[in-house]
This record gives structure tokens, C-alpha cells and sequence, in this order.
């Protein structure tokens, strides 16, 4: 047994039913049975409540598994400084609290596995002291309860905790307590499950179906083209299984040239409807409309990171700044202004967002593939550059004003969410990119009105998503591997992804 684990912990999170694992499978099939009997406890509680007792409580057993690892001075190499994850830079005890393992199973498997690997010490799996919330496990959708129990239900049942909710780890300003241990994830159990709800509730479609490449847009036209899309390559049949949209509405191949859909379609859609073309490697493309404006785009991706996807990248509609940029023309963004606002307190200004080479690359590749384009016709359509990002919907009304600032950055065009998405990416450690289109000259005099971008909305939208879409089966081909940057990293990381 791991004997100064209680040494290491004191003053902090003590762990419980400790077991010690040289095998990542075993680890995991652990921390899901410590997991399960939470749950099971947790709903027992709650369907004596349900069932008019009044002495129903959260149990003090319905806790977090947890999971750690103690690396000493001798474990550490100068080596591991060319990994992206899956080490640590200095010796102490490393953990984590863990949620939902039948979910995250081959992520924690994987972590795991490298760890083991890497520094040959067994890790340790037991249970925490932090409790899991009602909410994260009971199901309240099909549940009436009366206003005692409700009182009873806010008394004595856990609920989030914000004082734990929070991304202090992300932000580097997470500060451990002496001789307790150091954060061995981004996230703890608790902030994860706050994430998996609010995915839900904004997008329509359960946790399990995202996968691990995400497409952002800010325009609803293209979310036609993706199912459209994603139904021809499900009759198919070689790469897809399915295509799973809001209300978890299934799509699969049933015999030759047929689809069969499962499920009853929402009567009104949700705040950000996510669709989901899978792949039974998880590697298949999560596509969702997050709407327009900073807030949106900071919402949607501070939930999205908990799943660790491997890179997202957003398709959107933007201004054009320059006199010789016609609608229709891609924006590859290699910087970013952010005046945006929403991320100020958590990524200082003076933080800069650089481009990640990677998916540079995928999307310029994917570009010219798709389009055809060649030499200086390809120089001229596709321009590479800075991207404005603001928060004022109608910045066209004050650009005499912010004019300066454009001609400042040297920037090319103007949208409300591409800096923020690009600097959540940044601050959560997922890779990231951003390929937009011209979709009107306002400086120039070229502003939106009633139809006169119809064509160009007609054209130009399926050719702009078959590019992302493209774009992703690069950097799949290309191999993931490659795609997490050091740059991502800070001087205290993690070791899980």
C-alpha cells in the first residue's frame, strides 16, 4: 500500500478505499465501480425522498472517485519537455476527482496508460471526500415534488458548490495548499459535470454523441448543408454510423440506399443545436450553430473543453476590411484583435493567441483542394491575416471611431466570436483555427441588404463547409498526434490532456 499518501494529502481532499493499479484497465474498471455505487446510493437517497421520507439525505459515501500518482525527483527527465501531455515537470503527488467514467473510459484509459508508462509507479484509485450533486445524478425530467420535499430536497441533498466551481487549474492561478496534491487534470469531477449539463441544455443533444473534432458557426444556413452532408456519407456506409441531431434524433443506415431516423424532433430548437456525424472511433465531427456575439462563443466552448476534443475550428461569416476583398473570399486567421471583452479576467490582453501551425496548414490545404485555386488567384481569395473580434453588434455606427484601430492591427476582417473561440482554445489547451468568408464590404459601402446577397449565400455556403469538413479529414489523416502544440502548454501542466 501507498505508505505516505496520508502525508501528502493532509490539509487537502482525503481519499478513501485505496488501491494501488500498474494496469490503466483495471484503474478505470476501478474508478467506475467507485462511481456506480455513489450513483447507486445517491438515487436511493433521493427515491426515499421521492417516496415521502423525511429523514432523506445525500449519504456521506456518495463521493468522487479519485485517482493519483506520486512521481519523485529521480522520475523527472529533461525529455518529457518535447511531450504535449502525459507528464509533469516537478516531483509531489498528483490527483484528480473523476466523474462519469462509462463516458470518459478510453480518455482515462489513455492518461492513465501514459503515466504508468512513462514513470513505472502504480497509480492510486479510491474515493474522495468531495460529494457528488443531486443534479449531476438524479433524473428530474419526469419528477413532481411537492413544496416540502423540495425544501427538504435544498436541505439536505448536495448541490453544486461554487467555491469548487471554477477554472483556476486552466487559469494558472490555482495555488495548492503545502504537502497537498498537485492537479493531475484540468478539471476536477465537479467542474466536468457542470459542463456535461449545461452541453445539454444549450445544444439540444446528450454528451455521449459529441466527437472530437468540432465546427463552430455563427450563420444557420449551414447546418442544412451539413446534414445534407452527413446523409450522403451514412448511405455510404464506410467511414459514419450515424447522424444524431437535437432531441438525440438518430440517423443510421438501415439496408441499401435507405436511412432510418429514430427519435421525435424538438418542437423548438435549442439556444445552440449541435449536430453529431459519428464515427465508432469517436473521431467524427461535432457541428454546431453557436449563434452570433462574444458571449455565445465564450459559453459554448468554456463546455466544450471538458470533453477534450482534439481541435475545433470555426466557419463564419465575416466583415472584409480591405478595398480589394470582394464577398465570397476566405479569411485564414493567423491573429487575433480581442476586443471582445468577455475573457479579459481570465486571459489577460497582453496574452497573444498564436495560430496553430497544424490547422493552418489543414485549412489552406483544404482551400485550395476544394476551390481549385491556383497561384495568385489563390493568393487573392484567400487572404491571410488578422481577424477583428468585437463585441458591438453594431460597430458600423462608431467605425469612424474604432476606424484607427483596424488600420492599427493591420487587420483584414471583422467578427464577434473568432478571437474568443481561438483564445478559449488557448486558455483550455484544444487546438484551434478559423476560416471565414466575405460576406459584406460595410467600410466600403457594401453592406447587407434585402437580397442582394442571395447567390452568394447559395454558393458559397456549401463550398465554405465542404472546406472545414475537408479541412478535418486532413488533420485526421495527418494523425492527431502531431496536432497538440506544446505552445498550448504552460509551466505547471496537467499531465491528462
Amino acid at each position: 500500500m501507498f505508505q505516505t499518501l496520508p502525508e501528502l494529502i493532509e490539509g487537502s481532499v482525503r481519499i478513501y478505499d485505496i488501491h494501488e493499479y500498474t494496469n490503466a484497465s483495471a484503474a478505470v474498471q476501478k474508478i467506475k465501480e467507485l462511481y456506480n455505487e455513489s450513483s447507486t446510493i445517491i438515487n436511493h437517497a433521493y427515491d426515499k425522498l421521492k417516496q415521502g421520507d423525511k429523514n432523506a439525505a445525500s449519504p456521506k459515501e456518495g463521493c468522487y472517485p479519485y485517482v493519483g500518482i506520486y512521481i519523485s525527483s529521480a522520475d523527472i527527465k529533461l525529455s518529457d519537455a518535447a511531450l504535449s501531455y502525459g507528464f509533469v515537470d516537478a516531483p509531489g503527488f498528483y490527483g484528480t476527482t473523476l466523474t462519469h467514467p462509462e463516458f470518459f473510459e478510453a480518455y482515462y484509459e489513455e492518461q492513465i496508460s501514459l503515466l504508468l508508462e512513462r514513470y513505472k509507479k502504480p497509480v492510486i484509485v479510491g474515493r474522495s471526500e468531495w460529494p457528488i450533486p443531486l443534479a449531476f445524478i438524479a433524473d428530474f425530467s419526469n419528477t413532481s415534488l411537492n413544496e416540502s420535499q423540495i425544501d427538504q430536497l435544498r436541505l439536505n441533498f448536495e448541490h453544486p458548490n461554487l467555491t469548487r466551481l471554477n477554472d483556476h487549474i486552466v487559469n494558472h492561478t490555482y495555488k495548492p495548499l503545502a504537502n497537498s496534491p498537485r492537479p493531475l487534470a484540468l478539471f476536477s469531477g465537479e467542474r466536468v459535470d457542470f459542463s456535461l449539463h449545461r452541453l445539454h441544455h444549450y445544444t439540444g443533444t446528450s454528451p455521449e454523441h459529441f466527437q472530437n473534432f468540432i465546427l463552430l458557426t455563427n450563420y444557420q444556413r449551414y447546418l442544412g448543408e451539413f446534414i445534407h452532408f452527413a446523409e450522403q456519407k451514412l448511405l455510404e456506409g464506410n467511414e459514419y454510423t450515424a447522424l444524431v441531431t437535437p432531441g438525440d434524433v438518430i440517423t443510421s443506415q438501415s439496408g441499401s440506399n435507405t436511412l432510418h431516423t429514430i427519435g421525435e424532433h424538438p418542437i423548438h430548437l435549442p439556444q445552440m443545436p449541435a449536430y453529431h456525424l459519428k464515427r465508432p472511433d469517436g473521431n467524427g465531427i461535432t457541428f454546431i450553430n453557436i449563434g452570433v456575439g462574444p458571449a455565445n462563443a465564450k459559453n459554448i466552448t468554456d463546455h466544450l473543453a471538458v470533453l477534450r476534443p482534439h481541435c475545433w475550428i470555426t466557419l463564419g461569416h465575416c466583415a472584409a476590411l480591405r478595398r480589394n476583398q470582394n464577398l465570397g473570399d476566405y479569411i485564414l486567421a493567423h491573429g487575433y484583435v480581442r476586443d471582445d471583452g468577455v475573457l479579459d479576467d481570465d486571459l489577460p490582453l497582453w496574452v497573444p493567441v498564436p495560430p496553430i501551425a497544424e490547422v493552418q496548414i489543414a485549412l489552406q490545404d483544404a482551400v485550395l483542394a476544394v476551390t481549385g485555386l491556383q497561384g495568385i488567384d489563390a493568393k487573392f481569395r484567400l487572404r491571410t491575416g488578422t481577424i477583428y473580434t468585437t463585441d458591438n453588434r453594431n460597430w458600423e455606427l462608431r467605425s469612424d471611431e474604432i476606424y484607427e484601430k483596424f488600420n492599427q492591427s493591420r487587420a483584414v476582417a471583422l467578427d464577434m466570436e473568432s478571437a474568443t473561440i481561438a483564445a478559449n482554445g488557448l486558455r483550455f489547451r484544444v487546438p484551434y483555427g478559423t476560416l471565414l468568408c466575405v460576406s459584406d464590404k460595410p467600410i466600403h459601402g457594401e453592406i447587407k441588404l434585402r437580397g442582394m446577397a442571395n447567390n452568394f449565400y447559395r454558393e458559397r455556403v456549401q463550398q465554405h463547409l465542404i472546406i472545414g469538413l475537408e479541412a478535418i479529414r486532413i488533420i485526421r489523416e495527418r494523425g492527431v498526434s502531431s496536432l497538440h502544440s506544446r505552445k498550448l502548454r504552460g509551466f505547471d501542466e496537467p499531465a491528462f490532456r
